[in-house]
């Protein structure tokens, strides 16, 4: 079992910047990747980004250039960086953890919103 703690949310500005962050404990030897999805109201979830333990990336096209993930193996932790924010960009972020022991199970955190909003 993985559980996992988000933080970070809030309401910002348009152009304005967050850093989300997601603390991983439990069976965290076996996490491979980490990430974030997000879903507006009336929307899809949506993939944000991931990164392995090896540290390859991932994003989503709508967040290419203007969010940075980031991971910290020791301390089990993976942060969101969030620039240049849109109004678009309001939903509720959920990190996620790739656990691969045998076999691939996912988990994921309750989710953090993010308002970008004058």
């Amino acid at each position: 079992q993985v559980q996992l703690e988000e933080s970070g949310g809030g309401l910002v500005q348009p152009g304005g910047s967050l850093t989300l962050s997601c603390a991983a404990s439990g069976s965290v030897s076996s996490i491979y990747a980490m990430g974030w999805y997000r879903q507006a109201p009336g929307k899809q979830r949506e993939f944000i980004a991931t990164i392995t333990t090896s540290k390859i990336t991932n994003y989503g096209e709508s967040v290419k250039g203007r969010f940075t993930i980031s991971r910290d193996n020791a301390r089990n932790t993976v942060a969101l960086q969030m620039n240049d924010l849109k109004p678009e960009d309001t939903a509720v972020y959920t990190c996620l953890a790739q656990h691969v022991q045998g076999t691939i199970q996912y988990y994921w955190g309750q989710g953090t919103q993010v308002t970008v909003s004058s």
